[in-house]
This record gives C-alpha cells, structure tokens and sequence, in this order.
C-alpha cells in the first residue's frame, strides 16, 4: 500500500506545535475518541444505577426504589436444631436481590394455615440462626417469622457509602434496605401467611433498618424497634451546612427521616434505661420525633437487646398492630 500511495501527495494536518500529523494518525486518533465516548455512554455510573439498581434519594432525604417485581425464591425445611423442643416448621429460604443471594430463616408455628408474619432484623452482628430464640418465642405467641442475614451481617460503612453516593453509585447501606423490602415480599408470597399482617421488628441497627422498611413498605403494619435510635441529623439545621450531597445522604440513612411517613403504620420502641450501647436518652429523643400511633416501654437489665421483661409488651403491642 506504501508504494502504491507513494506518487499520491499525502495531506496533512499542522497541530498547534507544529508537528505534522498524518492521516492515518487522524482517522486513529478519531477512532478512540469514538471509543471513548461510547464507554462512557455505556458505563456511566448513572446509566449502570439505572439499569441494576435504581434508586432515588429526594431533597428532603427520603430513599426511595421503583416498583418491586414478584419475588422468585428457593426453600428447603430443614431440621429445626436451634429450638428443637418445638413443633415449629423451619425452611431455609434463598431469593436474589441486586446481584447476591440473601439468605433467611422461615419458621411457622404448627398447624398454621394463616399465620401474621413478621419480618425479623438481628442486630448488627449477630446471625439469622443466633436469632432463633426470639423467633421461637414469637412462633409461641402465634407469629410466623423471616429472619435474613443482611449483607456484612448488618455492619454498615457510613463513610465508603458516603463516597459512593457522591461518586453516583449505589451505596451498600441502600442495597441492605432493599434486601428486606424484597423479604417481606418473599414473606407475603408464603402459604401459610396472612398477607394482610405483616409488620417488622429488629434489634439495635436492624431497628434502625426496620424504620426505613417499614416507612418504605405500606403494607406492613407496623414496626417494633428493639434497643435502637436514629442519628439525631434531625436536628441539624440543613441551612448551616456545608457539604450538601453529605447531609442528604446521611438523612436518608437515619431512622428520624422516615418518622413522619410511618404513620398509619404504628412505631413501637423498647429500650432498657440502662443500656450500655445506645443510651435511653436517645430512644427518648426518636420516640418524641414519632408521629401517633406509637408507644414506649421501659426495662431496666444492663444490657443491650431483647430481654425476657420485654416479652409482655412484645406480646400485647404485636395483638395490637396484627389484629
């Protein structure tokens, strides 16, 4: 081609330096310009949200997902080691949700043919199975219960969710709420459970994550948060501050956020005065955030989560909310 081209006057382009550039350098250099932006069309870190995980968050603060699609999931009953003197029926479910595999423990009391369900949150930390006394104890009372393990067990990373969301990616904490609002659809899709009593209970930061669901999903009927709180952003005046993207993001991850939207699902705290992890002061200040229906009761162990004495008001709140 070089010799056939070679009696041919060759044209040339002057860059701003003077150095000459060809034309196959030219067409080259189109070429990858071409392909640039045709990844950057296509791995847009907007366009992958809106394509694998759509998400909204609003000015005020309040996340939100689009319409749900009907549940697909996988479940085995499997021997009931965790409260073995029980004649509870105990499956293992699996279901998918934004790329992974969430697991969740369904126990269903026997002989149940309409059961309320709940959706059950384990504190930050803990496992489905280790959840399983309190599960038992609510089957006893008459209550089918889901209880998943949320992605990291819980544990959230306010500051690299931070970063993602300021980078237009989906943050980790957005995907764990969504994980159970897809729970209690996989709840909902049950056999044995009564569709129309629902609602939601978790301890310490699965409270927290109990709030946001239960805000979020108008068919569950209430939410009873266990040694939890929000995060006090209610109280920061948003005119003061700085970094706007930074306080938009943390309102749509606390609890205070979604307060005035629970209604008329009923919000039910309780909280030890003696909690060594999240203070009473702190149930105080987010139970006078909520809106009516709502109510507050006290124990006094030195301890962080579900105790016995909370059983009696477990017990008549959850009549109250599923009747």
């Amino acid at each position: 081609m070089s010799r056939q081209n070679s009696g041919k006057k060759e044209t040339k382009l002057r860059a701003s330096s003077g150095t000459r550039i060809s034309k196959p350098t030219i067409f080259l250099l189109g070429f990858l310009l071409i392909l640039v932006g045709i990844f950057g069309v296509l791995y847009n870190p907007s366009n992958s949200i809106n394509a694998t995980a759509p998400w909204k968050v609003s000015d005020a603060g309040i996340l939100s997902f689009p319409e749900r699609e009907k549940p697909v999931f996988t479940s085995q009953e499997i021997e009931d080691v965790y409260a073995p003197e029980s004649s509870d029926t105990l499956r293992l479910l699996s279901f998918e949700s934004k790329g992974e595999k969430i697991k969740a423990l369904l126990r269903v009391p026997a002989d149940s043919s309409s059961s309320p369900g709940l959706i059950l949150l384990p504190g930050a930390g803990v496992s489905k199975e280790a959840e399983q006394g309190l599960a038992a104890e609510l089957s006893n009372m008459g209550y089918a219960t889901l209880t998943l393990d949320q992605r990291n067990l819980g544990g959230i990373n306010t500051e690299k969710d931070l970063e993602l969301f300021k980078a237009g990616l989906e943050p980790v904490e957005y995907t764990m709420v969504y994980d159970v609002l897809k729970a209690s659809d996989v709840l909902a899709a049950q056999s044995e459970i009564n569709p129309k009593k629902l609602a939601i209970i978790g301890e310490s930061n699965g409270g927290r994550f109990a709030i946001l669901v239960c805000a979020l999903n108008p068919s569950l009927k209430g939410v009873i948060g266990i040694s939890t709180s929000g995060y006090g952003t209610e109280e920061i005046d948003s005119s003061l501050v700085d970094d706007t993207e930074a306080y938009r993001f943390y309102r749509s991850i606390d609890p205070d956020t979604y307060l005035s939207t629970l209604p008329p699902a009923k919000f039910v705290l309780i909280h030890s005065f003696n909690d060594p992890v999240i203070s009473h002061d702190l149930a105080l200040r987010i139970y006078s955030l909520a809106k009516e229906p709502k109510a507050m009761y006290n124990v006094t162990e030195g301890t962080h989560g579900y105790t016995a004495s909370m059983h009696p008001y477990l017990e008549k709140e959850l009549a109250i909310i599923l009747s």
